[in-house]
């Protein structure tokens, strides 16, 4: 009895935190947790979708003429004004972002062509039964509507509506018997969030989700409650009433989704205390709460706030001007999903599409929660501001007022620069230079030696024995390695030589049963030192025809595209292809390991092709004049590791990737056949695979 006495929303609130205590001190999910989370979700998600569809068909439906004119005429300014609310908050935001050096790893994002975008797809349903069976809420509000809008010229429509209305209220019956086992359901899935949180996903993300979690705190809870209060009869607390328990529930299960017909519900009941004559407002939370699913608000703004932390994080900036830019550009993305729409916004404002990881990761971590809680607080403020405004009972409390203009303000200000204080003060260590310089091996080594140079036996030719006969005599397999070659051929912060290339050839060696010595060579001696006998193959190089004349290639085992290394706050400036190659004053750095040396000369005929014999020298003050250097993205990115006030740029279009493969001894045909099949091999068994993940992108590759 004590128990039924608490209210839901306290029981709920202290379910999820239960769970979220005990999974933080066990990281176990127990046996039937994960179940029993999975069925209150699913059970959610059962009566969601039929109650949107009836909701606006029936909403719709019942509506007179004039009713659906005014709606969507008070809903169309009354949505602009909450939008614009909480994007100036969002734009506000990264006055909490501090100065921090930070530089990323290569990850194919990088280079990844962005999806096409499609209205039409989205909100038009070809097949609305496969828009139903789909779950394509888009397409499916829009059949909605259109049906409603149908019914509402149909004589004597009441007799079609009643069975429907009847059918909405028994699926909001049927989910609010499921919300009875709310408590336990949010404690199941708190415990499996908490238990499955793994701390090094927090690395770098601890800004975008602190300040996030303030300004959903600052709209949910202060500002759009409050901003309502003040226009409307209705008080904060009721406001606050109205959308509790919705907002627990869907900060616990991450969904707005699921709880719609809570909201709608509670809205009614909100409304029906005005005591209206006009009876079309009672179906305004019916048709205006499920379509807000649809639209760019709530939530999804969130996007617009990790398109400004992307950029601040990767050092892209993004300026005032460049604000409305993002608004047209990224807030009619958001009819769709923010897994379409921000990498899309990553490439407009060309910011390394690596960090769509980094939102992937927030999202599922937490974010995705917060967004659910503040499209609470959007869809519960949207139909009170336009049920008011259909009666004209806008009464603005000018006391109210006064008092909100000074404090709220004052609080945002002041919560954003706390965070900005607060993470200054946090001793944080850039460490994308020992993340890349301490690796290691991924799998184990065979015994190795080093020559820093060739011996001078290397000048004679020897007579003419493959490759797998003289290992096979002298017991040992003889590489040469490109010096400053990162992440392919480098010396780890012990003296090892390490790198994706070594590992590959360690692996190879290890194959062979027999020991490994590498050998630093110059790009210029790789064809005469294996012509000679001396070398029995060499770190990859570019699949080219200048190549292909002078080795025999192996199997590729690696692709590469084209990147700039630049000063960070030049990256707007190597963002096209045309507009690069036209720049008459441009001074490009060409590493000498570098493949396309004859290209980049024909390409730039406006600029100048300067050539570098290390791409150590582009980072120091002597060599200021060169703009950029160009480069494979890999090595672009371990550089900029290194060189954090560094970043790399693929121009648009992208270019062709281009094959990496080993060379051989041209006379050497046995020898080709046996790295052509090896490679196959590894690449099969997803040994090459593992390795590029680890040394590549910088992440520990999964072994099954």
């Amino acid at each position: 009895m004590l128990l039924k006495k608490i209210p839901p929303f306290i029981r709920i609130l202290a379910a999820m935190a239960a769970g979220l205590t005990i999974g933080a001190l066990t990281s176990t999910v127990f046996m039937g947790v994960d179940a029993i989370a999975n069925a209150f979700v699913m059970l959610l998600q059962m009566t969601a979708l039929p109650y949107i569809s009836l909701s606006l068909i029936v909403g719709i439906g019942g509506l007179s003429s004039t009713g659906l004119s005014s709606t969507v005429k008070q809903s169309l300014l009354i949505l602009f004004l909450l939008i614009a609310t909480v994007l100036f908050f969002i734009f506000l935001a990264p006055i909490a972002f501090p100065d921090w050096t930070t530089a990323e790893f290569y990850s194919i994002e990088t280079i990844k062509v962005s999806s096409e975008f499609d209205l039409v797809d989205l909100f038009i349903p070809a097949n609305p039964f496969n828009a139903f069976s789909n779950a394509l809420i888009p397409s499916i509000v829009t059949f909605s509507i259109f049906i409603g809008v149908g019914l509402m010229g149909v004589s004597g429509k009441q007799h079609a509506l009643l069975p429907l209305a009847n059918l909405q209220i028994a699926v909001a019956n049927v989910s609010n018997i499921i919300m009875r086992f709310a408590p336990i359901g949010i404690f199941c899935i708190g415990l499996r969030a908490a238990a499955t949180i793994d701390p090094a996903d927090l690395d770098g993300l601890l800004v975008y989700i602190v300040t996030s979690a303030v300004l959903v705190f600052l709209l949910a809870l202060i500002v759009l409650p409050a901003m309502v209060a003040i226009i409307t009869p209705f008080g904060y607390r009721q406001i606050m009433k109205a959308s509790r328990e919705a907002m627990v529930t869907a900060f616990a299960t991450g969904s707005f989704f699921i709880v719609i017909p809570v909201i709608v519900e509670k809205t009614k009941h909100l409304i029906a205390e005005m005591k209206s004559s006009n009876k079309d407002i009672g179906q305004v939370p019916s048709i205006i709460v499920p379509i807000t699913f649809s639209l760019p608000v709530g939530g999804k703004l969130l996007a617009i706030l990790f398109t400004l932390f992307a950029a601040w994080f990767s050092g892209a900036y993004i300026s005032f001007s460049d604000y409305v830019t993002l608004v047209v550009a990224g807030v009619p993305q958001l009819f769709g999903t923010s897994v379409i729409a921000i990498p899309n916004l990553l490439e407009l404002f060309n910011v390394s599409g690596s960090m769509f990881d980094f939102f992937l990761v927030a999202e599922n971590l937490i974010v995705g929660r917060i967004a659910a809680l503040l499209s609470v607080i959007f869809a519960v403020c949207l139909p009170l501001l336009i049920a008011t405004g259909m009666v004209k009972k806008f009464t603005f409390k000018w006391r109210q007022f006064g008092r909100n203009a000074v404090i709220i303000p004052l609080i945002c200000i002041f919560s954003f620069m706390s965070l900005k204080y607060t993470f200054q003060a946090i001793s944080y260590q850039y460490e994308g230079y020992s993340k890349f310089i301490n690796r290691d091996f991924l799998y184990g080594d065979v015994p190795t030696t080093h020559l820093e140079k060739p011996s001078e036996a290397s000048a004679i030719i020897q007579p003419f024995s493959g490759v797998l006969q003289r290992v096979k005599q002298r017991g040992f397999l003889r590489v040469g390695y490109f010096r400053d070659d990162l992440p392919y051929s480098f010396h780890n912060s012990d003296g090892k030589l390490v790198g994706f290339d070594i590992e590959i050839m360690n692996q190879l060696a290890g194959d062979l049963d027999v020991a490994i010595e590498f050998v630093k060579i110059f790009r210029k001696d790789a064809a005469p030192l294996l012509a000679s006998g001396y070398l029995d193959l060499t770190s990859g190089v570019p699949v080219i025809p200048d190549n292909m004349k002078e080795f025999s290639l192996s199997f590729p085992y690696s692709t590469q595209h084209i990147a700039f290394v630049v000063k960070d706050e030049r990256r707007a400036e190597f963002i096209d292809w045309q507009k690069i190659l036209d720049r008459k004053d441009l001074i490009v750095g060409i590493p000498e390991k570098i493949y396309y040396e004859k290209a980049v000369k024909s390409y730039f005929t406006n600029g100048k092709a300067w050539e570098i014999s290390t791409p150590r020298l582009f980072f120091k003050d002597e060599y200021k004049h060169i703009d950029a250097m160009l480069f494979d993205a890999p090595s672009a990115s371990a550089w900029t590791l290194l060189n954090p006030d560094y970043t790399v740029v693929t121009p648009k279009p992208l270019r062709p990737a281009i094959a990496m493969a080993f060379p051989i001894n041209k006379d050497d045909q046995e020898f080709e056949l046996f790295m052509r099949n090896w490679i196959e091999m590894k690449r099969r068994n997803k040994s090459l695979d593992r390795l590029f993940t680890y040394w590549i992108e910088g992440k520990t590759p999964s072994f099954l």
